[in-house]
């Protein structure tokens, strides 16, 4: 009597779902997934993401499993193999007959089924390669506190339940030889604790919380790239401020260990400077960038050029206004004179509004200035060199700021002086009356 109410239950269930009698002849599920019912629903979505015929069916002991079905065995049999192959669903993923799984729930939620107690399945193994291992706990509460934490630097870390009752943040499953690089890339640069080790899938037990696989490549064969090469890819992403010098010293060293573990292009530092170097020459020829020679000043630089086109010189001033609406423009300066030109150079710019409210920062022989308003970042660098004080302003789109200061370092990194200013006369003494893209 019980079973043929249990056959009767499925029919009804077919039914609800509009699939033919013959089709729950033996009814079948895909078992993918058990989870606590607290992240049950959260889970269930991720997979109905991809599937349109996801299913839950309660466990005992607060677990609720989820599948894919129903569907006749022989359906099932082909499918599973198929979507393992393909990497869709676990390896561990089997089939759930009648009487394994009842009650179960489709993504439009339909009315409930009676279901009787199954035994209790086990949580799923990690899927096999290897993990960087990165902290145990002796508790689930204390485990989920520090996976919450990882997350912010490892969004695919995911907790282990180990077999003698601990847990455990890990990362992966990736290749070996891939793990042990990016292992000690971050312990290099102290991401992850010294006595993090890589390990296979097997000493970890089950999942407790799923990851996903890191998109971390394996390390690659280059040969470390000219140090002032590297230099500069560092200081256009962000993470370098010293001198473009060449030289091996800790501020390039941390730099470097910094982009590896950051930008994740490769484990070891040459192959991930060389691709970092490849990124900042594809991203400079997407703006533009081109050598300006300017007579006036006798100065050159790498200057976005596509974005500019000159405009005037007066007194030691070089100036080149906006092409279109590129909002930019890009002033050189060059007297004869030491610290003190460079500072009234620095107050011209100031009083001309080219850098609004001026965050100064001055020390001997070198000057900066940044400021900005609702529409325009301003910059300006001046130096005194060989008895010249000479520099730039760059007015910049606040609409575009990421891209700001990777612009000031390249025009900075590249100025230089490649012939005498064609006039060191400073006759003409009134204010120069320059136009600044709208908005200044």
């Amino acid at each position: 009597m019980q079973k043929n109410l249990r056959y009767g239950s499925l029919i009804a269930l077919a039914m609800t779902l509009g699939m033919p009698l013959a089709a729950v002849a033996e009814p079948t599920v895909i078992r993918v997934e058990a989870r606590r019912s607290a992240t049950a629903d959260e889970a269930a979505a991720r997979w109905r993401a991809e599937f349109p015929d996801v299913v839950t069916f309660p466990l005992p002991g607060d677990w609720v499993a989820i599948g894919l079905g129903p569907m006749e065995r022989e359906d099932a049999n082909a499918r599973m193999a198929e979507l393992k192959a393909e990497r869709r669903i676990p390896a561990d993923s089997f089939l759930a007959a009648p009487g394994e799984a009842v009650a179960l729930t489709p993504a439009d939620a339909v009315p409930e089924v009676a279901a009787e107690p199954a035994a209790e399945l086990p949580a799923p193994a990690p899927p096999p390669g290897h993990f960087i291992n990165i902290q145990s706990f002796p508790t689930r509460a204390e485990a989920d506190a520090a996976l919450a934490a990882w997350r912010e630097t490892f969004p695919e870390a995911a907790l282990m339940e180990l077999p003698g009752g601990a847990f455990t943040v890990t990362l992966g499953p990736m290749e070996e030889a891939t793990a042990a690089a990016w292992l000690t890339a971050f312990k290099s640069a102290g991401t992850v604790p010294r006595d993090a080790f890589v390990t296979t899938a097997e000493p970890l037990g089950s999942v407790a919380v799923p990851g996903s696989a890191p998109d971390l490549p394996p390390p690659g064969e280059a040969q470390m790239p000219p140090l002032d090469q590297v230099q500069r890819a560092l200081r256009w992403a962000g993470l370098y401020d010293g001198a473009i010098d060449g030289k091996d010293g800790p501020m390039t060293r941390e730099a470097i260990e910094a982009q590896v573990v950051q930008g994740r292009l490769a484990p070891d530092a040459p192959t991930a400077m060389s691709r970092l170097i490849e990124q900042r020459e594809a991203w400079r020829a997407e703006m533009g960038l081109s050598e300006l020679r300017d007579d006036h000043t006798g100065l050159s630089a790498i200057a976005p050029m596509d974005r500019l086109e000159f405009d005037r010189t007066q007194r030691a001033l070089s100036i080149y206004r906006p092409t279109g609406d590129s909002g930019a423009a890009l002033i050189l300066f060059s007297q004869p004179g030491g610290q003190q030109e460079m500072l009234d150079l620095a107050g011209l710019v100031t009083a001309l509004g080219w850098v609004p409210k001026p965050d100064r920062q001055v020390s001997d022989g070198r000057i900066t200035l940044k400021g900005q308003d609702a529409t325009h970042i301003g910059y300006a660098e001046g130096r005194v060199a060989d008895g010249r004080a000479e520099g730039f302003v760059l007015i910049w789109p606040l609409e575009d700021a990421r891209n700001q200061p990777r612009i000031a370092a390249e025009i900075s990194d590249s100025l230089t002086r490649f012939a005498p200013a064609e006039t060191d006369e400073a006759a003409e003494q009134t204010v120069p009356d320059v136009t600044l893209p709208a908005g200044n």
